[in-house]
């Protein structure tokens, strides 16, 4: 740039020009998930928050497979085939809207469609992921038990061979994304063979799946215990190209990938907030905002933010070139989701007693955090991950 160039105007909402980062079909996608995000979820997520409910779920699932946002970033059987950037900015936008319309999305095509699509034989693609992606079929993923959350190897679900035909699975899943609106569960229970996964349609004969109450997190989402009393499912419901945990696992790394980037939608939100309030409330004769101390949150809250999203960008880029490690998914959900929180916790200091109401999204962000921070590996497991990736030594143990 030539000394006489004139530089672009400073831009609260992207400080850092990161959007300069981005294609004309990223931008387009983002635009797109933004205004379905605006006109059919923040209007009205307030509401469904408090009333712990998320109605006419299977209205919304159809709506977000229309605009291809279910398993987007897988390809054929109708997904849009999109990269990981761009499904990376599509959580962002779900989520700054509310965590639970992003839970809906990721468990969908992150962890049902994504282990179907990864390890399913030909026949259950056809049959469950065209429906799937248009949100016709709502997906669950079953994995964590009520003893067996980051110990999955110890679970104790199981299935059995029935004269080396069909299979009979029982047992219990626990804090199930999806569960009671689901029209296909992945299971993934404990076998003569190993660990394996099971696609099981939910209307089969000795399941079911309670919803769970009571939850001051993820209110304005579907969460259930799954129940399999002698399940009968024929020999092709197991998903043939995989044995053992490296299928959860690699289930759970894709959708942490998309928390690295939603948890900075919940940050952006409130930030926003705060920056909007601190610009307009008045105590001692000005917008607080004009005051020191509320300037040096701001700053602080500007800073992890952005810092948070460019290092969402870096990882999708790798992803998308092949090149993204479990380890460096641990690095950016351990980051990015414990700096949203802190970010959410400034936030209302500066709304003050305002920031605990649900006319603002700040303390209905805080709290959903709280789940997203545990769920998908809690902060001690990614602390472990990378511990043994830096130093060479197990600690799990």
């Amino acid at each position: 740039m030539s000394a006489s160039a004139k530089l672009p105007p400073f831009d609260a909402a992207d400080p850092l020009g990161i959007d300069d980062l981005l294609e004309p079909e990223d931008l387009a996608i983002r635009d797109t998930v933004r205004g379905w995000a605006a006109d059919r979820v923040l209007p009205y997520v307030a509401d469904w928050y408090e009333k712990g409910e998320l109605p006419g779920i299977r209205d919304l699932a159809r709506e977000l497979g229309a605009i291809g946002a279910l398993g987007m970033s897988l390809t054929g059987y109708g997904c849009a085939g999109a990269s990981a950037v761009q499904y990376g900015l599509a959580c962002l936008e779900l989520e700054a809207a509310d965590s639970g319309i992003r839970s809906l999305v990721s468990v969908q095509g992150s962890l049902a469609m994504y282990a179907i699509h990864r390890f399913g034989s030909e026949e259950q693609k056809q049959r469950w992921l065209p429906r799937m992606a248009a949100g016709e079929v709502i997906g669950c993923f079953g994995l964590t038990e009520p003893d067996h959350g980051s110990d999955p190897a110890s679970m104790r679900t199981h299935a059995k061979r029935e004269g080396g035909g069909d299979w009979i699975l029982n047992g219990r899943k626990m804090w199930i994304t999806n569960g009671s609106v689901a029209g296909v569960a992945v299971v993934w229970a404990q076998t003569e063979e190993g660990i394996r996964g099971f696609v099981v349609p939910t209307d089969s004969p000795g399941f079911s799946a309670p919803e769970i109450k009571h939850k001051w997190s993820l209110r304005a989402s579907v969460t259930s215990e799954l129940v399999l009393d002698d399940v009968r499912l024929p020999a092709g419901a197991v998903l043939p190209e995989v044995t053992g945990l490296r299928g959860p696992l690699s289930c759970l790394s894709h959708a942490r990938y998309g928390i690295v980037w939603g948890a900075m939608g919940a940050a952006r939100s409130s930030f926003e907030a705060a920056l909007d309030y601190a610009r307009t409330r008045e105590q001692f004769g000005r917008p607080i905002g004009g005051f020191q101390l509320t300037q040096a949150k701001l700053a602080d809250m500007a800073v992890e933010l952005h810092k948070g999203i460019l290092l969402a960008h870096h990882l999708g880029r790798r992803m998308d070139a092949g090149r993204l490690r479990p380890e460096q998914v641990s690095f950016g959900k351990l980051n990015n989701v414990r700096e949203a929180i802190e970010i959410c916790r400034t936030a209302r200091t500066i709304l003050g007693a305002n920031g605990i109401s649900l006319e603002y999204p700040v303390m209905r962000h805080a709290t959903n955090l709280e789940s997203v921070l545990t769920y998908e590996g809690t902060v001690e497991m990614h602390q472990l991950v990378l511990g043994k990736a830096l130093t060479g030594l197990d600690a799990f143990r």
